[in-house]
């Protein structure tokens, strides 16, 4: 999904994770929460995040436990999201370097879109829930996005936009993000698990997005 057909960039691509990275939950848990499965849920979050699950059947597993939930209470998340400190200001420095940047996320369309369109994000690709009579059936549609996805969105949005490889950021938190940060000219650890720690090139641990900026050298 792109937002804003950005075209050819003359700037960098940065791509985000969206949980713990763009914003600071972990979307699932506020459905999980609702749900009455948030102790569940957060465990196998936990666990996938440090590379200890494979991730899609993490991802399907914590989806069933939401089977019934009212659409309403996707909707009732939303409000409840916050982007991270500094996304704001990364995004619009990126864009006046001629940037684009985009979200890639395990998470879903249904919670990301309207705060991705909110921000300016140039590209967006999560998961969708299945619903039926205003309610999920506990099932995602389609194929997961898992960590060979992320890969492939970095991929495919440096092509569309123009950029190349070299000029390419990527910025998570858990070990799904891992092909991303190994395929990104830069990958960069932001608060993360220390298995993205291990193999990011570098790593930000305050909870500040803009300092990507400084990485970029476009900002002292």
């Amino acid at each position: 999904m792109s937002l804003a057909a950005p075209g050819r960039a003359s700037g960098p691509l940065v791509v985000l994770d969206a949980d713990s990275t763009l914003i600071r939950e972990e979307a699932i848990e506020l459905l999980a929460e609702a749900a009455g499965s948030l102790a569940h849920v957060a465990e196998v979050t936990e666990r996938a995040m440090r590379g200890e699950l494979d991730f899609a059947e993490s991802l399907r597993e914590r989806v069933a436990t939401l089977s019934g939930l009212a659409f309403d209470e996707v909707v009732s998340a939303r409000s409840r999201l916050t982007p991270t400190p500094g996304v704001e200001e990364l995004i619009d420095g990126v864009h006046a370097a001629g940037g684009v940047v985009g979200v890639v996320s395990g998470g879903f369309h249904e919670l990301l879109d309207p705060l991705a369109e909110r921000l300016g994000l140039d590209f967006c690709r999560a998961n969708r829930l299945e619903v039926d009579g205003g309610r999920l059936t506990g099932r995602v549609l389609g194929d997961v996005v898992d960590a060979e996805a992320k890969r492939r969105a970095l991929e495919e949005w440096a092509a569309a936009s123009g950029v190349p490889l070299e000029r390419t950021v990527a910025v998570g938190d858990g070990a799904n993000d891992l092909r991303m940060l190994d395929r990104a000219a830069l990958g960069v650890a932001f608060c993360a698990k220390p298995v993205v720690r291990a193999r990011a090139d570098v790593a930000i641990d305050r909870v500040d997005l803009s300092g990507v900026l400084a990485l970029l050298g476009l900002r002292g």
